[in-house]
């Protein structure tokens, strides 16, 4: 959790601190484009990565010493978990009214009258009708199972012939371009997110670069009209955005995208250069990422079985020593899986024994003392070379588990 966390920090800092160096030197597209390198750093980790040569013992399971221990512990709520449901709290409740916007949006919006139908359908490069509703909050893109296009009632007397066909290539180019899906991402990501201050400064620049690529895509397949689009713009009534919705203008835009049409649009060169730079750091940083996944075990396999509590390690026949199951770890009802990283050298000592929180399911301090206390005085079976004991590394999961020692009979 901690370090998907980080790499989402990293993620959003990389993107909000280059997107203003792209868009000058790349265009505006390019910059939308940045915001790719967020889900790569937070998803890449998670890749599976190829295995390095560690030896893996069997997982060795930890109970408490009665199940008496367990009525205690299940009547007391970990103050560890206060942190989880507070996110989940906040996540349920950025879901409801991202919800709550949407159901209300869709409830207003009607079918068009049927001269208005026969006008947009007679009508060069518009919309089908049938994915056309009215709304007040239009011109708009509103998320669907099959994204609509919202337009005002007044949207024939509103625009002249020139600016209707102006905003409905920029509404239709949303549609093409797939940006209500993106836009959702972006809700349901900064609903998990909401706690992070990076997430609150990303969300308004992701919808400004969203809108700034599109108007860039709009004039570069009709430049003679960069004027009138202009003009558009600065007579067209703004509307505040909602999570649910992509309008067509948001005030707080209006002087970056002027900005933009008037000086920032770079040639074809310009946008190939700057795909080929953001392939290549894309492609950098999952080489990084993988790399440093390497540097670490794989996970444990899920289907070993529980060892009894008689059993050894399977490692050696002289490991006595299993952890002990901290007092203070059945009080706050803590459990899972502790991972180490043992050097386990020739004569079958342990050398360095490291925690591992990458492959771990607990990070708590009393069961990662234990099991690294017990750890010390184990001797573990060392790597055969040649014939010869040497040294090696080992990956030991220790199960620290309540639920199991639960189900078993009081004696």
């Amino acid at each position: 959790m901690f370090q998907t966390l980080l790499y989402a920090t990293l993620g959003l800092a990389l993107v909000l601190t280059l997107r203003r160096l792209a868009q000058r030197l790349f265009g505006a597209e390019l910059a939308f484009a940045l915001w790719l390198l967020f889900p790569l750093l937070v998803l890449l980790p998670r890749l599976p990565a190829l295995p390095p040569e560690w030896a893996i013992a069997p997982r060795l399971l930890v109970l408490p010493a009665t199940s008496a221990s367990i009525v205690q512990a299940g009547a007391t709520v970990s103050t560890m978990h206060w942190p989880l449901l507070l996110w989940i709290t906040g996540t349920m409740l950025c879901l409801v009214r991202l919800a709550i916007h949407y159901c209300q949006l869709r409830r207003r919006s009607r079918h068009l009258p049927y001269t208005m139908h026969r006008i947009l359908q007679t009508s060069p490069g518009a919309p089908d009708p049938r994915r056309v509703r009215l709304h007040p909050a239009g011109p708009a893109v509103l998320w669907a199972p099959r994204s609509l296009l919202l337009i005002p009632a007044d949207f024939l007397e509103r625009f002249d012939a020139d600016e209707q066909r102006l905003v409905l290539q920029h509404e239709l180019t949303h549609l093409r371009r797939g940006d209500a899906l993106w836009s959702l991402l972006a809700e349901l990501t900064f609903a998990l997110l909401w706690f992070h201050p990076l997430a609150w400064l990303a969300r308004p620049r992701f919808r400004l670069d969203q809108e700034l690529a599109c108007d860039e895509c709009v004039l570069r397949q009709s430049p003679q009209d960069e004027v009138k689009y202009a003009r558009t713009l600065l007579h067209s009534t703004g509307i505040s955005t909602t999570p649910a919705l992509i309008p067509w203008l948001d005030p707080l835009q209006m002087k970056e995208r002027l900005q933009m049409i008037q000086y920032h649009r770079p040639g074809a060169l310009h946008r190939r250069l700057g795909f080929i730079t953001l392939a290549a750091l894309i492609a950098g940083s999952a080489f990084g990422i993988q790399a440093i996944a390497q540097q670490a075990p794989p996970p444990p396999p899920p289907t070993l079985a529980p060892h009894a509590p008689s059993q050894n390690l399977g490692l050696s026949d002289e490991v006595r020593i299993r952890p002990s199951y901290p007092e203070s770890a059945i009080r706050q009802h803590e459990q899972g899986i502790v991972v180490l990283l043992i050097l386990v050298r020739a004569d079958g000592s342990v050398g360095d024994v490291r925690y591992d929180s990458v492959h771990s399911t607990t990070d708590s301090a009393d069961l990662i003392a234990a099991a690294t206390e017990a750890a010390q005085h184990w001797r573990l079976k060392p790597e055969v070379k040649n014939g010869k004991p040497v040294d090696g590394y080992a990956r030991v999961p220790i199960t620290f588990s309540l639920e199991e020692a639960a189900l078993k009979p009081t004696k």
